[in-house]
C-alpha cells in the first residue's frame, strides 16, 4: 500500500492556497472599505436632518424677513443695544455684546439661537431655545444671534 492519502496532490494544494488567498482578499477589502484611515483622533460627527413636507393640496409659502436693528434712543453710531425680535445679527458689528432680555413671544412662539456662523447648518448652533415668556440671553462678540417670533430685545447687562 502506498501513502497517497497522506500527502495532498498538487491540485489540492493549489485549491487550498487559492481559497486562502481569496478569503484574505475579501477580508482585506472589507477592512479597507470601512473608511477608517487611522489618522483621525476623534470620531466623525453624525447629523440627522428631519424634513417636513406639506401635502400637495396646500401650496408652500416662503417669507423672507429682513430686519434692521432698532436705533438706540441714545442715537449712537455702531452696534445697537435694542433690536427687533425677528432677524439675524452679528454681535459686535450690528448689536453690542452682552446680556439681552425680551418680554417673550410676539405670537405663538419665540425662538432664539446663538450661532458660530451664518451657514444655516445645525453644527453652527451654540445654544438655542423656544420660549413663551420673558427670557435673557448672553451673546459674545463674533457670534451671530438669530431670533424669530419674539418681542424686541433690549440689552440689560
Amino acid at each position: 500500500m502506498t501513502n497517497q492519502n497522506l500527502s495532498p496532490g498538487p491540485r489540492r494544494r493549489f485549491l487550498a492556497y487559492g481559497l486562502t488567498a481569496i478569503v484574505s482578499l475579501i477580508i482585506g477589502v472589507g477592512i479597507g472599505a470601512g473608511g477608517d484611515t487611522g489618522t483621525s483622533a476623534s470620531p466623525r460627527p453624525t447629523v440627522t436632518v428631519t424634513e417636513t413636507t406639506q401635502a400637495e393640496s396646500v401650496p408652500a409659502e416662503t417669507e423672507t424677513v429682513t430686519a434692521e436693528p432698532v436705533v438706540d434712543s441714545e442715537g449712537e453710531d455702531g452696534p445697537q443695544t435694542t433690536f427687533s425680535g425677528d432677524g439675524q445679527y452679528l454681535v459686535g458689528e450690528e448689536i453690542k455684546p452682552g446680556t439681552y432680555k425680551t418680554a417673550g413671544a410676539d405670537g405663538p412662539n419665540c425662538y432664539w439661537a446663538r450661532l458660530k456662523n451664518a451657514s444655516g447648518e445645525l453644527t453652527a448652533i451654540i445654544a438655542n431655545d423656544n420660549v413663551q415668556g420673558q427670557t435673557r440671553v448672553a451673546v459674545k462678540k463674533g457670534e451671530f444671534f438669530e431670533t424669530s417670533g419674539c418681542q424686541d430685545w433690549k440689552r440689560v447687562g
